[in-house]
């Protein structure tokens, strides 16, 4: 049976593991408007599954909203 000449040190030890779990995230190209996001989630215009879900107020209603 193997064993190691010396113990890993705990720092080496997550080093090794750190890179362990990084996965890219998987994109979704959205067949209306071309653009690419992340499966499952509202995207940045309120849209899910081609269905307006939350009304997105514009800059110009934000600012009106603030006087």
């Amino acid at each position: 049976m193997a064993v190691p000449f010396r113990k890993t040190s705990k720092s080496v030890k997550r080093v090794r593991r750190g890179g362990k779990n990084l996965i890219a995230p998987t994109l979704v190209k959205d067949p209306e408007t071309g653009e690419y996001s992340v499966s499952h989630q509202v995207d940045a215009k309120g849209f899910y599954k081609g269905e307006q879900i939350i009304q997105i107020k514009e800059k110009k209603e934000k600012e009106e909203e603030k006087k």
